[in-house]
């Protein structure tokens, strides 16, 4: 320039340093990561887990790790204890039977509130849902079979509109998303039986029958509820 000041200009491969990921991401990627390994059974009931093992897993330090871990353990993932450290809980008996009467009880008043109510739209969303399950079925497709089955009963929730609802349903559902699949992969039968148990809940529902549509709902979780409770340990 003409004042002698020496201007330097940035070069094409200079680049802007990679920000850190933000804190409340990692915990939150951290948590997602680990409880899709133990409902995939990754990290099976009764395994032992170590904060370092799995922050190097996961690529990061142990600090989000261990609020991941707080967290799944407030949800009843894993047990925390001195004498034994980190374990992979599964579901007991009564926790399975419970959670299925809060199921009855929630489910229950959904189905008689919508019964007879959807629009089309929503009454081809079911239809498309049954679709998808049918074909899983015949493929054998267990993890399909099982993320379907999650959506089918938490899609009656979504078109009741109750977000609370809503979010005690995925919470119950994510925690026995693995019993569920051990159930489909134990039973050859059950992937059919509960196809044509869901078929006739919607059928019912679409028809505004609300009694009937209870009714095929309870003999449906009765039936799950029942191959859970005795189901090899």
């Amino acid at each position: 320039m003409a004042d002698g000041t020496t201007v330097q200009k940035r070069s094409a491969t200079d680049t802007e340093p990679t920000p850190a990921p933000d804190k409340s991401l990692l915990k939150q990627r951290a948590y997602e990561g680990l409880k899709e390994r133990i409902q995939n059974s990754t990290f099976e009931a009764g395994a032992f887990l170590s904060e370092r093992q799995l922050a190097a897993q996961l690529g990061m330090s142990k600090t989000p790790v261990k609020a991941a871990l707080e967290r799944l353990e407030a949800e009843g993932f894993i047990s925390v204890s001195p004498q034994q450290g980190i374990v992979v809980r599964d579901l007991s008996i009564h926790e399975i039977a419970d959670q299925f009467e809060i199921r009855l009880a929630l489910e229950s008043f959904i189905l008689r509130s919508i019964s007879g109510k959807l629009s089309d739209e929503r009454a081809a969303k079911l239809r498309q849902q049954l679709r998808l399950q049918q074909q899983a079925v015949k493929r054998r497709d267990v993890a399909q079979a099982a993320r379907l089955d999650s959506e089918f009963h938490t899609t009656f929730c979504e078109f009741f509109g109750n977000q609370a609802i809503v979010r005690v349903m995925l919470q119950l559902r994510e925690k026995m998303h693995r019993v569920v699949t051990r159930v489909f992969q134990q039973h050859a039968d059950r992937l059919a039986r509960s196809f044509e148990e869901h078929l006739a809940i919607v059928e019912a529902v679409l028809a505004g029958q609300p009694d009937q549509a209870v009714a095929a709902l309870e003999e449906h979780l009765n039936h799950g509820k029942q191959l859970l409770l005795s189901r090899g340990r």
